[in-house]
Order: C-alpha cells, then structure tokens, then sequence
C-alpha cells in the first residue's frame, strides 16, 4: 500500500512538471537538456520532465517608465526628463536567448537613448517638436531592439521639467510675443481703415452733393444723441449751393 502511494507521488509530481497551459497572449519557449527546442503555445503543452525546461514569455505591449533623467540641451539648458516606452515582445525565442533580461536591458537601453537624444536637440525644439523628438526615440530603441525580438511601438516624452530662471524667461518671451502680435494687429488696422479713409475722401471729392448728405447725416445723429444746443460751422460752399437753387429758382 505504501509503495503504490509512493508511486501515485511520484507520477503525480512528474505529470505536474510535464504538462503547461499557456495562456492565448502567452508563450512558451522550451530547453531541451540546454539546447533550444522550440516555441509552444497556446493552450496545452507537453514536455518530458527533467529533460526539457520552458520559460513562459509574455507577448503583451508593456508600459515601461523611463526615470527622470538628468540632461543638458545643446544649447546648455540643464532640464529633466522623463518618458514612456511601449514595447512587446514577438520572437520569444530571441527574447530569451540573445539577451539575459529582456525588460531591464529596454530598460537601460531607453534611458541613455533618452540622454543622448535630448542632449542634442534644443529647448525651443524639446518643447515645440515633440512629436519629431518622440519619433526619433522610437525608430532608434526599435532598431537596437529588433536583434532581440522585441518591437518598440511608441515612445512618449512625459514631463520636461525646467530651472526656475529658465521658465520666468519663457514667460517673459511668451508675453512679448503677444505685444509684437497686438500692436502688429493694431497697425494693421489703422492701415486698412486709412485706405477706406482714403478711398472715402476720393468718392466724396468727385460728388459735392454727397458731401451736403453727410453733413446733414451728422447733424442728425447729433440732435438725438444730444438734448442740447449745439453750435456747428457750417462750411461756405454748402450756404452757396442754397443760395444758388434758390436763385436759379427765383428766376
């Protein structure tokens, strides 16, 4: 009785060492007595026990955040950065060959990438491009990755922290931007109403009557804006152009 339950133990112990179930986003890549056997998976897998060895690789994009680095612009800003890297892995037999620890080599791989990329662009480039910035990041941890069955889909600059002095003189330059801009505006605007002014005052000159029309227009917008009286030179040429029809009329 005791040498059957040994035995149940034992078939047991071996049954759980051969058999694996693999999740749909999961693989398995299998040793056998050290030698690479193969990719399995998913679903069931069987192994001979003792003999074979299987590392279970996950091939779901993984978030990975980049730690604040410390970095000088080239044009000596000394900011700090940060980022996030997405990431999976599709050939986990390269994953877990050609490199020790997948995860920690993107790892330190991203941050000195990050480094040296920052390092050579400008602050009014970090801030305004980027888009370009996150691109460049993204093909260069893609193309060192790729040797190591891993694909680096996308890499996001998070935060770009800057000294204090530094941001007062952002501030400063943005609220000088928007006068340039507003007194640029306003000019524009004295010049486009001097050309209708100007325009006006040639249609006025080739028709007096119009001339006699605004005049009686302003008195009238005058007499009811104001419940006062009002004393309005009158201009000679309009009291001659009564006195003619009324002398024409006369006649």
């Amino acid at each position: 009785m005791g040498g059957t339950l040994i035995l149940v133990l034992v078939f047991l112990v071996l049954l759980s060492k051969a058999i694996y179930v693999l999740r749909e986003y999961e693989r398995g890549v299998v040793f056998r007595l050290g030698r690479l056997a193969g990719v399995k998976g998913p679903g069931f897998v069987l192994i001979l026990p003792f003999i074979d060895r299987l590392v279970r690789v996950d091939l779901r994009i993984v978030a990975m955040d980049v730690p604040p680095q410390d970095v000088i612009t080239k044009d000596n800003v000394s900011v700090k950065v940060n980022a996030v890297v997405y990431y999976r892995v599709f050939a986990p037999d390269k994953a877990i060959v050609e490199v020790q620890d997948f995860a920690y080599a993107t790892s330190q791989l991203s941050q000195t990438t990050l480094r040296s990329v920052i390092g050579a662009a400008e602050l009014d480039e970090l801030l305004s491009a980027r888009e370009k910035i996150n691109q460049e990041l993204q093909a260069i941890l893609d193309r060192a990755t790729d040797s190591w069955g891993i694909k680096v889909s996308a890499v996001e600059v998070k935060h770009v922290d800057l000294p204090e002095q530094m941001q007062r003189a952002i501030a400063k330059q943005a609220e000088a931007e928007r006068e340039r801009r507003a007194k640029v505006i306003h000019a524009e605007g004295e010049l486009q109403a001097s050309e209708k002014l100007s325009a006006a005052a040639k249609v006025l000159a080739t028709e007096p009557t119009s001339v006699q029309l605004r005049f009686l227009q302003t008195l009238s917008e005058i007499a009811i804006e104001k419940n006062s009286t009002i004393i309005f030179p009158v201009p000679i040429d309009i009291i001659e152009h009564f006195m003619g029809k009324r002398g024409s009329g006369g006649a």
